[in-house]
């Protein structure tokens, strides 16, 4: 029987494998209890092109300063206009979406549909 973060680790596994096909960069999501991260990657993994996270000082100021934060959907809205701007700015247009096995609901969607919202496509 595998446990909650070994199936989590297993659908993740299978998305990456589909999303090295294709050979374009992807935003990984990331989020724990307290925070939500996001990163775009290149085509082959080598290189990470851009970062945001809500442990940044620019994401806190915007989420409102205090700790603890960083784990509602409102940061993750930040959080994805903020990657989308730096994706563009490095001129990335296109990213496949990585949602690291987890659901796509609350803060991953929120993230998603930020950055789409602000000029990303996948």
């Amino acid at each position: 029987m595998l446990t909650k973060k070994e199936q989590r680790l297993r659908r993740a596994r299978q998305t990456r494998i589909r999303i090295a096909m294709q050979g374009v960069p992807r935003l990984m999501v990331g989020r724990t209890n307290l925070h939500t991260y996001a990163t775009v990657v290149s085509g082959d993994g080598s290189q990470v092109l851009a970062s945001v996270a809500t442990t940044q000082a620019v994401v806190k100021a915007a989420v409102g300063g205090g700790g603890g934060k960083g784990a509602v959907t409102s940061a993750a809205q930040i959080v994805g206009k903020l990657i989308a701007e730096k994706a563009k700015a490095v001129g990335v247009e296109k990213v496949a979406f990585d949602r690291s096995g987890y659901a796509y609901h609350g803060r991953v969607k929120a993230l998603a549909d930020a950055a789409r919202e602000a000029g990303l496509q996948f």
